[in-house]
């Protein structure tokens, strides 16, 4: 079978463990992202299979259209709004997905915490370029740790917090705090609360259309100039505009960022990349390797058992009956 395999950024799948797996078909890997729906066409017309990468492409009704050959969307991580689903299950083509443990994105997190409040970065092209101590860092023991959703992520950046010393609470909605409690966490006794008396908010919410622009400019006002955001998830979490507005006006007094509106940003194309309050880092949260040896495997895994005749971790299972024919 011809798998495709769009935005390799780092030009790393070939090199990992599991790409063996893949042997017995052919293999086109593209390093580069477009979103030219002619483009993705030409590339992917010839494909038995492609493999998604999280949200970097995305597949439509019109897309699909163009794809005679298609059979399987092998998706790394989980389905999102990304692929038109029910046009995939109208057209025979089934769409499987993995998942992983989230470890890599909660210890970026705590990373870009640490890296934040200690100015490493600055600090560090400060020294380079022979200058000495130029800030003042803060540590983070005694703080107030906000975490927004406890869930996957959610819970393993908690238990960081408490383990160098945090003052922990959640907010979420009723599942995440019954489960924050259940755990002996504390939970804050409004959102007003949790935003105005956090010295840290990170947000662990999965991207939807209930919780696209959740964070607004009000949420923001009410941190204080020395508190810090963290976006580890994703950009649409928040309101448009709203962090680099809030940035510009001191309230957070800092952000660090790891994922944005539209990716990749290139040629420094971002308003925050010219803020010196704002920390970002290119979408760096599940990008390790273990972590991709565990979605890329199961990715495969799930295409050698599609074309074996047992498919498996299919989220749109209902196309059993009427799979597209090779």
């Amino acid at each position: 079978m011809h798998i495709a395999i769009p935005d390799d950024y780092q030009d790393c799948v070939r090199g990992l463990d599991c790409y063996a797996s893949l042997a017995a078909h052919q293999v086109t890997i593209y390093r580069d992202h477009t979103k030219d729906p002619d483009e993705l066409a030409r590339r992917f017309a010839d494909a038995d299979a492609i493999v998604l990468t999280r949200e970097r492409t995305a597949v439509d009704a019109a897309l699909l259209d163009r794809l005679p050959r298609l059979r399987l969307i092998s998706q790394i991580g989980k389905t999102a709004a990304h692929i038109d689903l029910a046009a995939c299950t109208a057209r025979g083509i089934a769409v499987a997905e993995g998942s992983g443990s989230g470890a890599a994105t909660a210890e970026l997190t705590w990373a870009l915490m640490l890296a934040s409040r200690r100015h490493l970065v600055s600090e560090v092209n400060g020294l380079r370029a022979g200058r000495w101590q130029a800030s003042l860092g803060q540590q983070l023991r005694g703080q107030r740790l906000g975490v927004w959703s406890y869930g996957r992520i959610g819970r393993q950046v908690a238990a960081y917090g408490a383990a160098f010393g945090m003052k922990v609470w959640v907010w979420g909605g009723p599942g995440s705090t019954a489960d924050a409690r259940g755990d002996g966490v504390e939970v804050a006794p409004t959102r007003e609360a949790f935003f105005a008396r956090s010295d840290v908010v990170t947000l662990h919410l999965r991207l939807s259309g209930a919780t696209r622009g959740a964070v607004t400019a009000a949420d923001l006002a009410r941190m204080g100039p020395r508190a810090l955001l963290v976006n580890t998830s994703r950009a649409e979490l928040i309101e448009a505009g709203a962090l680099e507005a809030a940035l510009r006006a001191g309230a957070p007094g800092y952000a660090a960022v790891d994922t944005f509106e539209s990716e990749p940003v290139l040629g420094a194309d971002h308003p925050l990349l010219h803020l010196d309050n704002a920390l970002c880092t290119p979408h760096l949260g599940f990008v390790e390797k273990d972590n991709y040896e565990a979605y890329f495997g199961t990715a495969f895994d799930n295409i050698n058992r599609f074309f074996a005749g047992t498919p498996a971790n299919l989220a749109n299972p209902e196309v059993l009956g009427h799979l597209r024919a090779s």
